[in-house]
């Protein structure tokens, strides 16, 4: 299971909301290049980079940081937040990206979302499953949708997706545990299915103890996402080796 540290940037800084409520914002570096240069440091090869600042604008923002990142570190980074056309998706993939992630556009404009899993592969584009009651959320979990997470996740197996990430809005940045019967009704459902391609589930949200990652590693996750955790020192980059 993959061990993937998360960057939230408002305003040039690395941050992190509670329950994706822009008004509950903590700062935790001006620098998100020294936070991302500490994970690799310790060992850590994945990063999830989000540009909350561009899922609230509907356009990628902070590029210029994404760029920094990608050149001066050898993270594997995954990148979202704001990604509404094929220009933003060009300029972050020029940046030095390795994986997007599309969420809001994946409701908004499904045929966009699925022309960008035909041009660049499915190894290449993460769906973001964000849900609030299990109720699809959109444009940086500010709306939420009528889909249902699994139908919606179900319906882009069919368009070849492979990579899912899903998080529990109830549970981001509570501390409180993962949404462990959420991930396992997930990975039941839309796996070993002859017609539909299996997915790579990566959990996100409420991580609060390195036994939640045993947890998450048993019920088949690919990958973990791991944020206000390793912040708050719930969780050390030290405690998280033993997973890499």
């Amino acid at each position: 299971m993959r061990i993937i540290p998360a960057i939230d940037i408002i305003d040039g800084k690395c941050v992190r909301l509670t329950k994706g409520d822009f008004s509950l914002k903590t700062v935790y570096n001006e620098n998100p290049l020294e936070v991302a240069k500490q994970f690799e440091d310790a060992g850590i090869q994945n990063l999830h980079l989000v540009d909350l600042d561009g899922a609230k604008a509907k356009q990628i923002v902070n590029y210029k940081i994404v760029e920094q990142i990608a050149t001066k570190t050898n993270l594997k980074i995954d990148f979202g937040g704001g990604l509404q056309s094929d220009e933003d998706v060009h300029i972050v993939f020029n940046s030095g990206v390795k994986q997007i992630t599309g969420g809001s556009i994946a409701v908004t404009n499904p045929l966009m979302f699925q022309s960008w899993i035909e041009k660049y592969g499915s190894d290449k584009i993460i769906l973001g499953a964000d849900c609030n009651n299990e109720k699809i959320a959109i444009s940086g979990w500010q709306e939420e949708s009528t889909l249902d997470v699994i139908p919606f996740i179900k319906d882009y197996q069919r368009h070849k997706i492979e990579y899912v990430i899903c998080t529990d809005i109830a549970k981001d940045g509570m501390l409180q545990g993962p949404s462990f019967d959420l991930y396992r009704h997930i990975i039941e459902r839309c796996s070993n299915s002859s017609s539909d391609q299996s997915i790579k589930l990566i959990a996100s949200g409420g991580i609060s103890h390195i036994d939640d990652l045993s947890k998450l590693k048993e019920l088949g996750c690919e990958g973990v996402i791991i944020g206000k955790a390793i912040y708050e020192n719930k969780i050390s980059l030290k405690e998280l080796q033993r997973f890499l």
